[in-house]
């Protein structure tokens, strides 16, 4: 393969995968300023905080992984110039997004209560259980969100979710100052105002997006069968037929980090804080990485849509070269800065131990996270879920998990032996991943020979 032909795919990677890393960062900068904030009003809001969140978590990313799958299929439908498909599939995919939202709502709020079940420190619980019920309400307005997001990423459209993301963040962290602290005449609410700031900013986010795709004039002739009569159970299960094995890899994945929270809380509310501070970090990366994920998923999906099936696999490989030059620097930052990050969080010096130990585990696993997400998503583009579902599920609930508490609990390593759990599963993942979409890309190409 030509130095010139991978050039030219860094460039359109790139130029699709910045305004989504950048979109990234802002839906992930609710969570870093939300602990921020939270961690100046102590160790137990914090912990509270990161319970919350991890089981929140498994609700957000279910929901998601139901919305990625209308990237793909509109992307190959682009790829065959057939807009009808595509707009059928805009109409579909919103409904589809907005019942889950609703559902997902419905059944988070009446599983709240019993998170007393898990074994964590009450108190810790008793913050975390109206913050994590206002969460579970903006999963309906942001499944509205990403209906229309995905909608425009499959149209190589990723530039107008970033400047969204970027105005109703900028929103959450204002909203933040003013309910968590009590300013501008508000009562102080702590931990719940962070939780009251990430819903009306996610309603916000709703209300942009929608408003762009319903109004916008390149988008009229995909408006057209926008109506309650065009609704297809057949488009519904497309949707969903790819989109649920999405969310089980997802949740195997975030469900391995959430449990991982679980087992950390038996220890206590400052290693759970700690945990809270590494984790975020470690999201923010991640999230970012999930840009060039995206990109390789719209790359990928739209040369298997035109059958020109030697760029699609130059197109994943490329992306899988952006993502690991990426998590090195990420890496390369959590290292130098390990000390001094978990500062910004708190002032709890214990806590600020433990956490600095934690991202140093963090740096280490870096690149297998950006191989494994940019993995997923050129995998997504080729409608291969069911087997990276597989890959997630034995990566970390048989090999990841259970390292992690042998070594928490048994080899006595406390919460970096979790920590190096969640590295070796995230090894594995990426190693066999990777394979697999060599493997998959080897076929296609062998067919266009």
């Amino acid at each position: 393969m030509n130095t010139a032909e991978y050039k030219e795919h860094f460039s359109k990677n790139f130029t699709l995968a910045y305004p989504v890393v950048l979109s990234q960062l802002g839906h992930i900068m609710v969570s870093v300023f939300d602990s921020l904030m939270v961690g100046q009003i102590g160790t137990l809001p914090l912990a509270a905080a990161s319970l919350g969140n991890s089981i929140f978590t498994i609700t957000l990313v279910f929901g998601l992984g139901v919305s990625y799958s209308i990237t793909p299929l509109i992307a190959a439908a682009e790829g065959r110039r057939n807009y009808t498909r595509i707009s059928l599939l805009l109409l579909n995919g919103l409904i589809s997004n907005v019942i889950l939202g609703v559902l997902l709502f419905i059944a988070g709020y009446f599983f709240s209560p019993y998170i007393t079940l898990l074994d964590q420190p009450p108190k810790v619980v008793e913050l975390a259980i109206p913050y994590l019920n206002i969460l579970f309400l903006s999963m309906v307005p942001l499944m509205v969100f990403q209906a229309f997001r995905q909608f425009a990423e499959g149209l190589s459209l990723t530039k107008q979710a970033m400047y969204i993301s970027v105005v109703a963040n900028s929103l959450n962290i204002v909203l933040n100052y003013i309910l968590i602290f009590g300013k501008f005449g508000f009562e102080p609410m702590g931990l719940v105002g962070a939780g009251w700031a990430t819903l009306i900013s996610r309603i916000v986010m709703a209300i942009m997006m929608a408003s762009y795709v319903l109004f916008a004039k390149r988008f009229e002739i995909l408006r057209r069968f926008l109506k309650l009569r065009h609704l297809s159970v057949l488009h519904m299960y497309h949707i969903f037929k790819l989109g649920l094995p999405i969310s089980g890899q997802m949740i195997f994945e975030m469900g391995a980090f959430s449990f991982s929270a679980v087992m950390i809380g038996w220890m206590g509310a400052k290693e759970l804080a700690a945990h809270q501070i590494a984790i975020n970090v470690a999201s923010v990366t991640y999230m970012m990485a999930s840009g060039i994920a995206a990109a390789a998923t719209i790359r990928v999906g739209n040369q298997k849509g035109l059958g020109n099936f030697r760029a699609m696999r130059v197109a994943g490989n490329s992306s899988f070269a952006m993502g690991i030059l990426f998590m090195i620097g990420s890496g390369l930052l959590m290292v130098f800065g390990n000390k001094l990050i978990p500062m910004l969080y708190i002032d709890d010096p214990e806590v600020i131990q433990i956490a600095s130990t934690l991202l140093i585990i963090a740096a280490l696993f870096q690149i297998s996270d950006g191989v494994q997400v940019v993995g997923l998503g050129a995998l997504r583009g080729l409608e291969d879920v069911r087997i990276p579902g597989l890959i997630s599920l034995i990566a970390y609930w048989v090999v990841g998990l259970p390292v992690g508490y042998l070594l928490c609990f048994k080899a006595g390593l406390g919460v970096s032996g979790v920590w190096t759990g969640l590295l070796v599963g995230l090894s594995v993942a990426a190693i066999l991943l990777f394979l697999r979409f060599r493997d998959l890309s080897s076929r296609y190409k062998k067919i266009a020979l």
